[in-house]
């Protein structure tokens, strides 16, 4: 199922939306598992989400669709983003937390953390690590995640993160695969501005080219301001 959401206030109803998921999330499993996006868009959300009294943080599993292969400080980081905007100020634990450590090798950062969601959907009895809510983003090229247009990692099936060439960057990103995102009880794409309506439409519209198009679960919602 997708839904096409287009709200007057971008930031305040994305938090109000993924907030209303994470506590049915923790009201039925006692946990909530939220995976984060990066780039711009999110932070202003994240900073919404860590002020809310109705969302447990002490009981809230945090992931990373993606990440460069840099440090965990570096302003390019993904993760230095989100413990600004939302993991330091909801004072959400550190064990919570699985990291892409970028700082590694590609493929050891991408074994490390598959192995981190492999051991907690073990401990839980669970085949798959199924998040309660993916958070994704979508670039100018269709791009998702680190999903980008005429990578590898676009057909890998028998992992759950991989190291991802991306030739235009002459680098390696760390991403989720579509297996992995197909499982989420819930993915929500945030995308904001007039600039990103007509490649909205186009992977809407199911555009092979464009990895977005791509991602499958049982519900999709995408969220378009701007």
């Amino acid at each position: 199922m997708t839904i096409v959401l287009r709200p007057n206030d971008f930031f305040a109803e994305a938090a109000e939306w993924i907030a209303g998921r994470l506590v049915a999330a923790q009201q039925r499993d006692g946990w909530a598992r939220l995976s984060l996006c990066g780039g711009t868009t999110p932070a202003p959300i994240y900073a919404q989400l860590a002020t809310r009294s109705d969302i447990n943080w002490q009981q809230v599993i945090i992931t990373f669709g993606d990440e460069r292969c840099v440090g965990p400080d570096d302003e390019q980081s993904n993760y230095r983003m989100a413990r600004l905007s939302l993991l330091e100020s909801a004072g959400i634990p550190e064990n919570n937390v699985i990291r892409i450590e970028g700082e590694l090798a590609p493929s050891d950062a991408a074994k490390r953390c598959e192995d981190r969601l492999l051991g907690l959907a073990k401990s839980a009895g669970d085949a798959w690590f199924r998040h309660d809510l993916i958070l994704l983003g979508m670039g100018d090229d269709g791009h998702t995640a680190s999903l980008f247009p005429d990578t590898t990692g676009l057909s890998v099936t028998d992992h759950w993160v991989v190291a991802n060439y991306v030739p235009k960057f002459e680098a390696h990103r760390i991403t989720f695969t579509y297996p992995l995102l197909a499982v989420a009880r819930d993915i929500l794409f945030l995308v904001n501005g007039a600039g990103k309506h007509a490649m909205v439409d186009q992977v809407l519209a199911g555009d092979p080219n464009l990895p977005a198009s791509a991602v499958r679960a049982d519900s999709v919602t995408w969220m378009v301001g701007g």
